[in-house]
């Protein structure tokens, strides 16, 4: 079971100067679209539990915060950086869009599709494709549909997304001066 935390009572340990570790496991162009101010950016394709555990602040035994874009991306890096050993991990209750629609502070950069975007225009123009070269070219292309509609059944059942991860490494989803801080490597902050 994922702990979670409201992102006003995230803000107020914030403000108490309590030492919050807050990690933003979207992708870099979501992270830089707007994100939380003091997180930083370990996406979660490239989620290291050894290299997050070096870019703590504060000790170990503290609470570890993770936000995304709405709350399912952050419980999935909560349950693999539970499953590597670190056992005070937090999900922020409604992600990067709750904590926005409170009000509270963040940092806005270029805009950006979200992934989940680009995952339903993706799937929806494959399905398409599949069913107009199965009326056009041969009826057993509707496969290409089947198998799109499979990985979604897969991805509603398993809150998994093939095809949101290889979307989120394909070059317009990188940032070319990155404010991801590679794994391994201490943070200026």
């Amino acid at each position: 079971m994922v702990a979670t935390i409201t992102p006003q009572k995230l803000a107020e340990l914030n403000r108490q100067g309590q030492g919050v570790d807050l990690i933003d496991v979207r992708t870099p162009v979501e992270f830089r679209e707007v994100h939380v101010a003091f997180a930083h950016n370990v996406p979660l394709d490239r989620l290291d539990p050894a290299g997050v555990a070096q870019l703590r602040k504060s000790a170990a035994d503290q609470p570890l915060y993770v936000i995304c874009r709405s709350g399912g991306r952050g419980s999935q890096a909560c349950e693999k950086l539970q499953a590597a050993g670190l056992t005070n991990v937090v999900n922020v209750e409604g992600g990067t869009l709750a904590w926005d629609a409170a009000g509270l502070p963040v940092t806005r950069g270029k805009k950006a599709m979200s992934l989940e975007r680009q995952v339903r225009i993706a799937a929806g123009s494959l399905v398409l494709v599949g069913v107009i070269l199965s009326l056009t070219v041969h009826p057993y292309l509707i496969g290409l549909s089947a198998f799109v509609g499979a990985g979604l059944v897969f991805a509603g059942i398993t809150d998994t997304c093939g095809m949101g991860m290889m979307l989120a490494r394909m070059p317009w989803n990188q940032v070319k001066d990155s404010c991801a801080i590679p794994t391994g490597q201490q943070s200026a902050a």
